[in-house]
Formats: C-alpha cells, structure tokens, sequence
C-alpha cells in the first residue's frame, strides 16, 4: 500500500521574500535544479524497490503478471503504485499538507496576477517563477509547518476581501480557519485593534446609529418571511413533492406559474384603462338595474354597468371634460394637444400587455427547455441524489423528516427510471398493443366528435331562440353548463379507456391523456369563437355583442370553476370510495392530465374574453387562489402517490409549451381577427364610431400629423413598422432564424461532449497501455538482473565440480 504522501513546495527563501515578492531575475538559478529534482525523485523510487509485486489467486503459478485491461483488476509494481499514489487527484483532500500546498500555489498566482510585470515587458534571461507550475512533489524534507508558513505570507500579500474569500473556500476545520486568519493579520491591523479596544465603547451617536440600522435590518426580514408566509406554497410544494413526487408536484408548479401569468396581465389593465375609466366615469345612458344576486352567475344586470365590461368605457377625451353626444359621435380634441384618448388606450394597453406576456410565456419555455433538456449525460445522477441532496441546515425534525421523504421519493423515480430503460417487449406484444391503440383511438377521436356536434347543435339552438329577455338571463347558463359538462364526463370515458392501453411507461401514459384532453378542449373553443365571431356579431345587431361575449366567457369561466369544486370535493371522494370498497384497489391516483389541461382551458378563457371584459385576469386569479388550496386538500385525502413512480423531469416544459402554442397562439389569432375584421358595435365601447378597433391607431397617426414637427417620427413609424407587412415578415424571419441557429447550437454541443467522451475514453485506454508497456520494462530488466545473478553462480559451481 502506498503511504500518506506530504506535498512540499521546495522554494528557495530569499532575504526579498519577508518584504516583497522576489524578482524573476534572481529566480533563474532554481531552473537548474528542476532536472535534478526529477532524478532524485526517480532515484528515490527505484531504491525503494523495482520488484513486482504478485497479486490475485493465479500468482503462485507465474513469476510474473501481465497487466490486465480495464475490465479487469490490474496489478502493478510498488513503483508503479507510487506513482500512481502521487497524482494529484488522488492527494487533494486526503492529506492536510497537500491542501495547504494547493492554496499556497492559489495564493501565489493570484498576487502574482496583480503585482507581477507582464513577461512581455521582462528580458529574455527572465523566467517564471516554479510557483506557478503547481509545483508538488512526494518529498519529505520540509515539514508541515513551513508549507503553513509559507501559506500565511503569501495570504498576507492579498488584499482584506481576497484573503476571507480564500479561507472561506479551503476545506478545513473553523479551528484551522480561525487560527490562519489570525496568523494572517498583519501587524498594522493588529496595532489597530489594540487601539480600537483601549478607546473604550464607542460614543452615544455611534451606538444609536448602529441600533437604528440593526432594527432596520430586522424589519426588512420580518417583513421578508410576513410576505413569504402569506403565499399559499410555502410549504405546500415540499410536503406534496416530498409525498407524491414530482408527477404531481409539476400540477402545482404550473398553477403558480399562471398566477404570476395572469398578476403580470392584469398590471396593465389597471393602470391604464380600468383605473383612468374609473376615475372619470362616464355619463349613464340610461338606468341602472339593481343588483339581484343572479350577477355573480350569469355576469350580466348592474355588473353591466361597470368597469368589467367592455360596453362601459367611453370614447371619449378623458383628460377634458366631455359628455357623450347624442348622436353617439366622438369627442373632438383640442387642436394642438396630446390628451389621454380612450380608444387609444384600451387598444395599445392591450397590445403591449399581450405582448409582455408573449415574451414572458417565450422566456419561460426556454428556461424550462435549458433546465429539463440539458446537454450532457445523467449518468451519476443516482450518486448525486445519494451523496448530495441532504441539506445540513436544516435542524428542526419536521423539515428533517420531508427533506427525507423528498429524497426517498426522488430516488424511487430515478430507479423507476432505470428499469424502464431496461425492459423491452417482444414483437407480439408489440403487435398487440398497436392493436389496442388503434382501437382506443378510434374511440377517443369518435367520443371527441361526438362532443363536437353537440356543442354546434346547441349553440345553433340558442341563436334561433334569440336574446333571453332581462327576467330569463338564467336561460343564459344553458350552453356554459352544456360544455361544461362535456368537458367534465369526457376526461372520464378516456380514463376508463386508457385502463385498456396499459402503457409501460407512465410518462407517456400521461402524454397520451393530455393529446386527447387537449385535443376535445381546443375543438370545443374553436366551436365557440365561430359561434361568437361569425353568428352573434349578425344576430345582435341593435345591441352589444361587446358585452355579450364577455359575459358568456365569464360564465363558461365560473360554471367550469364551479364543476371543478364539485369534482374536487364529492367526484373525487365517490371515486375513491368506490376504488376502495368496490374495486379493492386503495385511493386513485391524481389525474394530471385532466386537471393540468383544466387549468390550460381557463387560462385560455382567460385570453379569449380580456378585449371584452378587462376584469377577468382579476377573476382568474381568485380563481387559482381557491382551486389551490381545493385541489391540495383533495390530493391529502383522496389520492395516493403513483403506484409507478416516475421522474418528470420534462412535464414543467410540457405544461408552459401547451400554454404557449394552442392556448396563446389561438387567443392571440381570435383577437386580431376581432380587432381587425370585425365592426365594432355603433352603440356602445371606445370604439362605437370606428369600422374596425384598429383605426383607432390610424385616427391617432392623423392627429398626430397636425400635432407638429416635434412628433412627426411616430406617424412614420406607424406607417413602415406598423402597417407595413414586410415588417412582420422580417421580425418573424429573424425569429426563426435565431430559433434555427439556437437548435443547431445544442447539437454542436452534443456533438462536441460525445468528442469529448471518447477522448477521455481513448485517454484511458493510453495511460493503461503505457502503464503495461512500463511494466513489462521492469519485467525485462528484473529477468536480466536474475540472469546475471545465477550466470555467475553456476559457473563458479562447474568450476568446483572440475577441481
């Protein structure tokens, strides 16, 4: 076995060295000696012994043994051992003296970076210091104690905050750090701290002062943990991540992802429409019904009278006092002036807030993207989980104990994981399962289907009824609670016939329930919008469809909301009692396709009525608030973890994907549609005089044009950036183009760490085959010195045979 190796930094001392850094003149002459070192190194390893040493059962049977490859063990000589003991990466952090050593070089290149000349600027017989070559070799001729004096002085040459940050890195005890840092104030600082303490307390001001600053400071933290103590996943996420992993931990981590969604959405609205319209309210156009109670269903009587429909904001001038004609005309302007113009408002608040969210929703998928897609391997990732996950921070017994369930619960994905990767299916079993699939297909799409023409029948029913009157709005929830419905009962018969498919991953057990939940969901809306967009917009002519949209979106927002409680609180509980006493399977599982794709559908809603009704992020965010808090409590009392644990590490990149592309890019394309297709209605909104909402901007450039040279670079950016399509058409060629050039970017990487791999991989196979090409030297020379040894002895026993 190899002994404990000291690292020693053989440096010659110099007088210059207690004052200042020596010169690299005066350091020529340690060059010479740098050949002598090795040799004596090599001398001092060939004394201690050449031998080869015979290891492993079959010695007995051979003088020697031939090195082995790396799928077997190896046996080297004791030289070979040595200096395989010697290698730095198998020194560092098993020897104090070769962590002091290692700093010291740290130390020195560090100062020397600051202080030293450049070798540009030094003459030809200069040379760099040995120092800087991490100069460390197996000797024992100096001791510990001057390797540790040699740390301190080069310790004292870096500045306060160089030195700290050093000996906050060295991996040793506090004891250790504590005594290096006192060893290493110089004795200014030390003289100063004598002084510091002969003053006495410092002065009535000082004290105060310092008093004032430490209240503060605990202020600023007790505020801190008050504002983290009021968000509802505190604690929360842990206990469910730690409980049930993180399949379902990912269901809450997309809820808190739309809350912020929607809290960054709303922002906006509030300070520029909403607000402004409530401070200068317009004039009633006639009476205000009272409230009866029904509002809160139904969203109509005195809610339309309010800043939550789109009806109620003016056209007017709001920084001018102005009544709304008559004749339902707008507001002239004073010439000359840039007043606050509603219509103006409304239509690029709402530009720029779906705009802020497009690229928050962009940035967030590719976060998520870099953090679940990395570029590398995951090879070790067990290793990781077992040897560094534990936080020994953490004291109380309670955070003890779900750190632990996290880590079991991780490390119960990762193996799942693994023997997913190793289990295979025969070719019948394959076929067989195509089979399954095909058919359950079928089905799914046929019961999408079946859905589909419902929803178009009824909504065609409701448009030749006509208008409910103002004592029949509760004939209004007819069609919310007819796709409500729907999309309650349909999540279930894919349940039920996703049993048949018995996939052997779950993860794309998943997968596959979200296709078809997503698929039922995004048809149903694009049912909708036709019905509201290209039937209710002919059919209400004398009245505002404006509001009539925004109402029936927030009743398909509160119906949906109320089908969840009840799913959540009795749906959820009749299925597990039925599990438990009928079925004798335990409590079900969470269903995260159903109810991530739940969220993604009131979300979507969310986008599809803000142009009509401005409040509904605010509506939403209530909505989240509550369904967290329902869902969690549901998820405690009648679910059970995956009976199949599973590592989700792509779901967040999923879910936020889901959210851009079908949900946002459709509400993204149902508004311009609205904005620049469709008339406006004549009666009502900022826009009642306008052909489109978009000419609202181009009444805006007029103005602006007689407003004055001084503004006259707006217009012309309307006109080229703005209306101009080959604008657009370049904007989105840069996009993909840089889209295009970030995916070759990852497979470059990914090539280049497979390069990387074999390299090291063939580095390997060198250092085995040079170390076997050493040893069957030694195997040489040891067979010439044992021949030279008996050569002379057997002729010396002819000789006395002869005599």
């Amino acid at each position: 076995m190899a002994r404990p190796l000291a690292f020693v930094l053989n440096v010659p001392e110099t007088p210059e060295d207690q004052g200042q850094e020596p010169s690299p003149y005066d350091e020529s002459e340690m060059h010479d000696s740098f050949h002598q070192l090795i040799q004596e190194q090599s001398q001092w390893a060939a004394e201690e012994g050449l031998e080869l040493q015979q290891r492993g059962p079959g010695a007995s049977g051979s003088d020697h043994q031939a090195f082995l490859g790396p799928e077997a063990a190896l046996a080297h000589s004791s030289a070979t051992l040595r200096i395989l003991a010697s290698m730095p990466s198998r020194t560092i952090g098993r020897s104090r003296g070769a962590i002091i050593s290692q700093y010291y070089n740290r130390t020195v290149r560090l100062r020397r970076s600051a202080s030293r000349p450049q070798l540009r600027d030094l003459g030809r017989s200069a040379r760099p210091s040995l120092r800087l070559y991490d100069l460390e070799l197996d000797s024992t001729a100096l001791e510990e104690e001057e390797k540790r004096v040699l740390l301190v002085k080069e310790l004292q040459g870096l500045t306060v905050a160089q030195r700290g940050h050093m000996l906050r890195g060295m991996p040793l005890s506090l004891a250790e750090k504590r005594c290096l840092r006192a060893e290493t104030r110089t004795p200014s600082g030390r003289q100063r701290g004598r002084q510091s303490r002969r003053r006495g307390p410092p002065p009535c001001c000082s004290r105060l002062r310092y008093a004032c600053a430490l209240a503060l400071h605990d202020l600023g933290l007790g505020l801190l943990s008050g504002l983290h103590a009021l968000t509802p996943w505190r604690y929360a996420l842990k206990r469910i991540g730690g409980q049930f992993g993180s399949s379902v931990l990912s269901y809450f981590l997309f809820l808190k992802t739309l809350l912020a969604l929607n809290a960054l959405l709303l922002l906006p609205l509030l300070a520029f429409i909403v607000g402004v319209q409530a401070a200068f309210p317009p004039a009633p156009l006639g009476p205000i019904p009272a409230f009866t109670g029904l509002e809160l269903l139904t969203g109509g009587g005195r809610f339309t009278h309010t800043v939550m429909y789109y009806g109620y904001y003016s056209n007017a001038t709001l920084s001018q006092l102005c009544a709304a004609p008559l004749d339902g005309g707008q507001c002239t302007p004073e010439a000359g002036g840039l007043p606050y113009s509603m219509p103006l408002a409304y239509l690029f608040t709402m530009g720029v807030a779906f705009f802020i969210t497009c690229i928050t929703l962009v940035y967030s998928m590719s976060h998520s993207f870099g953090e679940s897609y990395r570029v590398g391997s995951t090879s070790g990732a067990h290793a990781i989980a077992i040897f560094c996950s534990w936080d020994h921070k953490v004291t109380q017994k309670w955070a003890s104990r779900l750190q632990h369930d996290n880590i079991r619960t991780q490390l119960k994905e990762l193996l799942a994981e693994w023997q997913l990767r190793r289990g295979t299916r025969g070719v019948c079993g394959r076929l067989r399962q195509v089979a399954v699939l095909g058919l359950v297909w079928l089905l799914s799409l046929g019961t999408t289907l079946g859905c589909t023409v419902a929803v178009y029948a009824f909504s065609e029913l409701m448009i030749k009824r006509g208008p409910a009157p103002a004592e029949r709005e509760g004939a209004l929830l007819a069609l919310p609670l007819v796709v409500c419905l729907l999309n309650l009962v349909a999540p279930y018969l894919y349940r039920c016939l996703a049993a048949l498919e018995r996939h052997d991953s779950p993860v794309l057990e998943v997968y596959v329930a979200i296709c078809r939940n997503l698929i039922l969901k995004m048809v149903i809306l694009g049912i909708l919008c036709y019905h509201w967009l290209g039937r209710r917009v002919g059919s209400l002519k004398d009245q505002c469809w404006e509001d009539f949209v925004g109402q029936e979106l927030y009743r398909l927002m509160v119906v949906d909301f109320i089908f969840t409680l009840l799913d959540s609180l009795f749906g959820e509980l009749l299925w597990r009692l039925i599990s438990e006493k009928k079925l004798r399977r335990g409590k079900p599982e969470f269903d995260i396709a159903r109810n991530v794709l739940e969220l993604i559908y009131g979300q979507t809603l969310t986008w599809l009525g803000v142009l009509f009704s401005p409040l509904l992020p605010a509506m939403q965010i209530i909505k989240l608030l509550l369904l967290f808090h329902v869902k969690k409590m549901s998820l405690m009392a009648n679910c059970q973890a995956p009976r199949r644990p599973w590592l989700a590490s792509h779901m967040s990149t999923v879910f936020v994907s889901l959210l851009c592309f079908p949900s946002f890019l459709g509400a993204a394309i149902f508004l311009c549609y609205a904005v620049w297709q469709v008339k406006p209605s004549s009666h009502c909104g900022p826009f009642r005089t306008l052909d489109t909402m978009y000419e609202a901007g181009k009444v805006w450039v007029r103005h602006l044009e007689r407003a004055g040279p001084r503004v006259s670079w707006l217009p012309w950016i309307h006109r080229y950036l703005v209306e101009n399509t080959f604008a657009i058409y370049l904007v989105s060629a840069l996009l993909l183009a840089v889209i295009y050039l970030n995916i070759q970017v990852v497979k470059g990487q990914r090539k280049v760490i497979c390069l990387l791999k074999e390299q090291i991989r063939n580095e390997g196979e060198d250092k085995i085959f040079l170390i076997n090409k050493l040893h069957s030297v030694y195997e040489r020379k040891e067979r010439s010195r044992t021949q030279e040894a008996t050569t002379p002895s057997a002729l010396l026993t002819d000789d006395r045979d002869a005599w």
